[in-house]
């Protein structure tokens, strides 16, 4: 059985008293929790939530990270960087990324790779456009962007890589895919991994749902066959309302 691993990204959110208090708040409200919970914050945030997580079962991640160790890329952010102060999770490849800064499938691998060198555990985001998934394309899609990312990874990295299944036109619009719908897409894409890496790893890896999950849907969403939790954005700013979408099972 899966476990369930549910991760709040907070985007371009909190400064640090807001991280204090956010966390100081939230982990009382999670702490009995079976699920696993991650707050992926922002750089300016890593150290306060680091620092008031500790005895909490909340697991701390960033937004982003260059794929070179160290260099003259101004403004960036290493693996190494984000290991040496205790980050232990990493989103990669979100739909963001890709749209404002260009980031690609070839940058996104190159990225994985440097996690997994540096002990970090990457959430790899994949997902389609609305135009794409009006012209029946969602499955050719985040099929390629899954082959891409995992590519050249070895079968245990690619078993201990967590993927978040995130259609674009559904994150931050308030529209969702239906259950059964967002349950077929990720069927597709543990498809694609079974594929290339065999029956145990496409058994094992985590593959969360994002866009627009909220504590109304969050049940319907996580108790599907394929659904592992979610990367849950704007909901995730809200502590009361993350803690409903963690207790989902309760």
């Amino acid at each position: 059985m899966r476990r369930k691993v549910i991760a709040g990204n907070w985007k371009m959110n909190m400064l640090p008293n807001e991280t204090i208090e956010y966390i100081e708040k939230f982990s009382k409200l999670v702490k009995d929790t079976k699920n696993e919970v991650i707050l992926c914050v922002p750089y300016t945030d890593l150290f306060y939530a680091l620092m008031n997580a500790q005895d909490t079962n909340i697991k701390i991640g960033a937004q982003n990270m260059h794929f070179a160790e160290k260099g003259a890329y101004t403004g960036e952010i290493s693996a190494q960087m984000l290991k040496s102060i205790g980050v232990e999770y990493v989103i990669i490849g979100h739909s963001e990324r890709r749209q404002y800064f260009a980031e690609t499938d070839e940058s996104v691998n190159k990225k994985i790779k440097a996690a997994f060198s540096n002990g970090l555990k990457p959430i790899v985001c994949v997902g389609e456009t609305l135009e794409q998934r009006e012209s029946g394309l969602t499955e050719k899609i985040i099929t390629m962007q899954t082959k891409l990312a995992l590519e050249g990874l070895e079968e245990e990295q690619v078993k201990n890589t967590i993927i978040a299944y995130e259609p674009i036109w559904a994150i931050g619009t308030g529209e969702t895919a239906t259950a059964q719908d967002a349950n077929e897409s990720i069927k597709a894409i543990r498809g694609e991994v079974r594929k290339n890496y065999g029956e145990d790893v496409a058994d094992n890896i985590i593959i969360q749902y994002g866009g627009s999950v909220k504590s109304s849907n969050a049940k319907e969403l996580f108790e599907t066959s394929d659904i592992d939790g979610g990367l849950v954005g704007g909901a995730s700013l809200l502590p009361e309302e993350f803690a409903k979408i963690v207790n989902y099972d309760e």
